[in-house]
């Protein structure tokens, strides 16, 4: 078993599913509501097999990751414009914001990068491409699991059909381009295509907060039904009423297969 093999599998509890959570929202977002008071709110999120944050707030995690048992850090190595929501950005330019060998001085055992094509400009696409291959070259060479992050440019989700059509191949792309896990969004009820046409574990994202927690279950257990091996949530964790109640919750749907309405009424969420 190679040194990835090692670090990717300690996401998988006992095999299973995996449940992580995202905390780099403030990278693109600022401090957004849940994420206020960064080391008192990731101090409760112990619970979550993997935590994704910004490489240069692990100073800012506290106690998370110390200890037998604490979630597997997992750090974003790149920046793209996409993900600045509140700015209307819709060119996914994408740059690296710390090396592979920096990122795992400071901790992280697992990176994350993400890739957006179809920008509208085939020389950004080869940047993206250019950008995401670097980071694979440099995680393969510390022997570090990479995951491949597939985002949509501005304006795609609002096509259903074609948000799923590029989501498959993008997967497969991202795949192909050296990553060994993915995180993307959960496209419908064709989303067993996305975990069938990809060789390597996929986690479906939260993406923004949904109205009640129990439809945030319900996500997650289509997804993870489909074929998802886990999902990684923010916003539908960090905004919960009770994230630490809410991330209970949210393992016993995802790694025990535990119906979303029952779960919803053992945990008292909303």
């Amino acid at each position: 078993m190679t040194g990835k093999q090692i670090r990717l599998s300690r996401l998988f509890p006992a095999g299973g599913n995996a449940v992580v959570v995202a905390v780099d929202h403030g990278q693109t977002f600022g401090p957004m509501p849940g994420l206020v008071q960064f080391t008192q709110t990731v101090e409760r999120l112990k619970e979550a097999d993997g935590i994704l944050l910004a490489p240069q707030m692990i100073r800012f995690s506290g106690s998370l990751f110390q200890g037998q048992g604490s979630p597997v850090l997992i750090t974003r190595l790149n920046w793209n414009t996409i993900h600045c929501e509140p700015w209307g950005y819709r060119e996914a330019h994408i740059v690296q914001g710390m090396s592979a060998r920096e990122a795992v001085a400071a901790g992280a055992e697992v990176a994350l990068a993400s890739l957006v094509l179809q920008t509208g400009s085939e020389e950004y696409d080869a940047r993206n491409v250019a950008t995401f291959a670097q980071i694979v070259e440099e995680t393969y060479s510390l022997g570090v699991p990479i995951i491949g992050e597939v985002f949509p440019v501005g304006g795609l989700r609002e096509r259903p059909a074609e948000f799923h059509d590029y989501i498959v191949k993008m997967c497969r792309i991202a795949c192909e381009l050296g990553a060994d896990a993915i995180k993307t969004f959960y496209t419908g009820e064709r989303f067993t295509e996305v975990t069938e046409g990809t060789p390597i574990p996929i986690f479906a994202l939260g993406a923004e907060k949904l109205e009640r927690e129990v439809d945030a279950l319900e996500l997650a257990r289509k997804a993870v039904s489909a074929g998802a091996r886990g999902v990684v949530f923010g916003r539908n964790v960090l905004q919960a009423r009770d994230p630490a109640q809410f991330l209970r919750g949210l393992r016993d749907v995802v790694q025990g297969h535990a119906l979303p309405g029952e779960t919803a009424e053992k945990y008292d969420l909303l």
